[in-house]
């Protein structure tokens, strides 16, 4: 009888050891990708199809291993995002492991909207460093993206830049606090060479009128992303990833 209560005993704890170790396995939480930028990330509503940042084209392409949480915010610039609480927000979400994907530039050189404004080499600067230090600080690994091309091109069918230097302090940025970068300026203006000014229209918000209901007058939009293009900008982006090489890539399909 001894002996066989002993075995029973013996039984349990291992049986309670094993739970024990499945339980702490499921409760592993999946590490989240956040995406902090503009409307040309953003999740766009159902009312402004087919308008579409490339970031909500992005949950597409990861698998089960991540999270997608997009923060992004239509017309929101380095300031703004910030000063709104919008950051402080994303912050106080982060756990080690977690991924920042960061992409602003559009609505910093408003010059015209002091809440939004940010001098390129002098606030836009700080508030990217800030951003990517206060995220390393919380044990989350920031990646730096450059703002997409606008579509725009020169007589002789170059794509014309009209983002001044925000795209150039992104990179300083990245190289002097070590943070990969991907270099959606780079990268989107071969997508418009490729193209040419006429196809490229398919790309971005050049909508027919009639062609959506919801569109009756139709869109004439330049930086602004189709569902197809914002598809294509997420792939360019996941394929940069892949390219580098960072740890990040293993939750690409």
């Amino acid at each position: 009888m001894m002996l066989r209560n002993l075995a029973l005993l013996l039984a349990t704890a291992i049986l309670t050891v094993g739970c024990a170790t499945t339980d702490s396995g499921d409760q592993e939480a999946a590490p989240t990708l956040f995406l902090v930028g503009d409307s040309t990330m953003a999740d766009q509503p159902d009312e402004k199809y087919p308008e579409t940042g490339w970031g909500q084209a992005l949950p597409d392409l990861v698998n089960d291993g991540i999270v997608v949480e997009n923060h992004a915010k239509n017309g929101r610039s380095t300031k703004s995002f910030i000063e709104e609480g919008r950051w402080d927000a994303v912050l106080k979400q982060l756990q080690p492991g977690d991924v920042v994907v960061m992409g602003f530039g559009h609505n910093d050189q408003k010059e015209y909207d002091d809440t939004r404004y940010a001098a390129p080499w002098t606030d836009y600067r700080h508030n990217l460093e800030r951003m990517v230090d206060e995220a390393r600080a919380r044990g989350a690994s920031p990646i730096l993206v450059t703002s997409i091309y606008r579509r725009a091109f020169h007589d002789s069918g170059q794509p014309r830049s009209t983002l001044g230097d925000y795209p150039e302090v992104t990179r300083a940025v990245a190289s002097e606090r070590g943070v990969p970068l991907v270099d959606l300026n780079v990268l989107t203006r071969q997508m418009l060479l490729d193209a040419g000014p006429e196809a490229s229209a398919d790309i971005y918000m050049q909508v027919a009128p009639g062609e959506y209901a919801n569109l009756p007058e139709g869109k004439d939009d330049n930086t602004h992303l189709q569902r197809r293009g914002a598809r294509r900008v997420a792939g360019l982006f996941v394929a940069d990833i892949k390219r580098q090489e960072l740890p990040l890539a293993r939750y690409f399909r």
